[in-house]
């Protein structure tokens, strides 16, 4: 069965301890509740940077820690060409069976004489046969809550990508759900998802923007004070001020503290706190679009070339259909069209901690900390001299990932000593694929396809095509793929690829 990568619990990012008490508590004594008519979901929706996703970890790693975590399944933007919502449900499913043997029980002999539920992307058929039926079938069996946590609903990808999740949500049904389970979802109100959940008996609604002020600027002047507690000039007084300022938004309230210790030449702490107070509005822009206006105006110079590698660099992070670490940027950009685009991306991500994770840490990827960082880089209006618009990145990363391929596949790329063996039977296997096919390698067989699809012909950018697909090339990357267990793949890259030459050969 489908199992989406990167989309489970992340421990760092739970909450403070000691903040966001009462709202925890609610979804303690909501899971816990004895009626056996209690709603079975609960939303938890507020605008971004109120924390959502936060309290959905923290409420996850406590479910795990106490033995009632049925799975965690987050959504997130830069994942999204991953399809994540086709897999939402048999990953919870996979989850499931691997907390509960009776579960997995139930869900082996739904396959008995159905071995095809197993690929299907059906969104409804995933739900009724491999998650609510399973469930029916052991709910006498499993004691104590089963809890399953969705986070961020609102960054599956655009409306229609979730249409069959949120159908699935607001079916009646759900309400005859086992009494033990529990469905905790978070996101932003957007009107689709308002739509279907609001009114739904079933689902217990709770808005972030509806917590009283002083619970939220309690936590946020707490938070502030362990970020900050290091720097002798701000006490007491300058804590409350960027409490009050931050307007129940932690989001902003971290990214003035990350402003605030940043060591700018030239301006004392002071300052930098006096600056982050006073341009909290400016020319009627959101409180998080004025911040990150004043980060990026405090690490970034106007000056024209280092803009440009900015731009570049963001636009490769943001375009990525899965976030690579910085050794894998660089590999990839290696070969990009244009020789301007030749430089290591350290000497633009090295002042962006504030904003991106992975910048510090070569081994982990780079990302935007928050999902507000890349609407607000993608929309010109808002980020004016740092937008980032698509340009011809997708062409650049087409480019890239089929040079990465001509030059680093090759037979038995993973030295394995036979090819008798499956390779669940390979002991060291991950040990093999983690040294022999690095992630901008691991990055290119999986996603070269879609970037081709996205752009249009050109004569070199098929030189590169055929240099693959018109040799032994294209058997080294379906063994690369199988290893990477990604071949159930290959065959509908290759169609992409056949029709990209098709009608680009009927253009020209």
């Amino acid at each position: 069965m489908a199992y989406a990568r990167g989309a489970g619990l992340d421990t760092t990012k739970k909450c403070l301890d000691g903040t966001r008490r009462e709202i925890l508590q609610e979804i303690v004594d909501w899971i816990h509740h004895p009626d056996i008519n209690a709603p079975r979901i609960l939303w938890l929706h507020g605008q971004a940077g109120k924390g959502k996703s936060t309290i959905a970890h923290t409420v996850a790693l406590w479910l795990k820690n106490v033995g009632g975590l049925g799975s965690c399944f987050c959504f997130a933007r830069d994942r999204q060409a991953e399809c994540h919502e086709e897999k939402m449900f048999t990953t919870i499913a996979r989850d499931l069976a691997d907390r509960e043997p009776a579960f997995r029980r139930a869900l082996a002999s739904v396959f008995t004489n159905n071995r095809s539920l197993m690929a299907t992307p059906d969104i409804i058929q995933q739900w009724e046969r491999l998650v609510l039926a399973p469930l029916s079938q052991v709910s006498t069996g499993v004691t104590g809550r089963m809890v399953v946590v969705i986070d961020a609903l609102d960054e599956s990808g655009p409306e229609a990508s979730r249409s069959h999740i949120l159908s699935v949500l607001g079916s009646p049904r759900v309400a005859k759900l086992p009494s033990n389970f529990r469905l905790l979802m978070t996101s932003r109100s957007l009107p689709d998802i308002q739509a279907v959940l609001y009114n739904a008996p079933h689902v217990k609604t709770v808005s972030l923007d509806d917590v009283p002020v002083a619970f939220t600027e309690r936590d946020i002047r707490l938070f502030i004070s362990v970020q900050l507690k290091d720097l002798e000039d701000i006490g007491e007084r300058e804590v409350s001020q960027i409490a009050q300022k931050a307007d129940g938004l932690f989001e902003w309230a971290r990214l003035a503290c990350e402003y605030i210790r940043q060591d700018t030449t030239g301006e004392s702490v002071q300052e930098r706190f006096s600056n982050a107070i006073v341009r909290v509005s400016r020319e009627g822009k959101s409180l998080l679009d004025t911040m990150y206006h004043t980060i990026l105006e405090s690490i970034v110079s106007k000056r024209r070339t280092a803009l440009v590698r900015f731009c570049s660099v963001m636009r490769q992070v943001l375009h990525t259909l899965e976030p690579l670490p910085i050794d894998a940027l660089n590999a990839m950009r290696r070969h990009f069209s244009y020789k301007h685009s030749n430089f290591d991306v350290v000497i633009v991500l090295h002042f962006l901690g504030p904003l991106l994770s992975g910048v510090t840490d070569p081994t982990n990827p780079v990302q935007p900390l928050h999902g507000s960082f890349y609407d607000f880089l993608t929309d010109h209006s808002r980020s004016g001299d740092y937008f980032i618009g698509e340009s011809d990145i997708q062409a650049d990363l087409a480019i890239a990932s089929l040079c990465v391929l001509d030059s680093g596949l090759c037979f038995n790329i993973c030295d394995l000593e036979t090819s008798y063996l499956l390779n669940s039977e390979v002991p060291d296997l991950a040990k093999r694929i983690e040294a022999k096919i690095p992630p901008h390698l691991s990055y290119s067989c999986r996603f070269w396809a879609k970037h081709l699809q996205a752009t249009k012909f050109d004569p070199v950018l098929a030189e590169h095509v055929k240099d693959i697909v018109g040799n032994e090339k294209v058997l080294f990357w379906l063994e690369a793929l199988s290893l990477l267990d990604e071949l159930g793949n290959a065959a509908t890259a290759l169609s992409s690829v056949g029709k990209w030459l098709q009608v680009s050969k009927s253009m020209r």
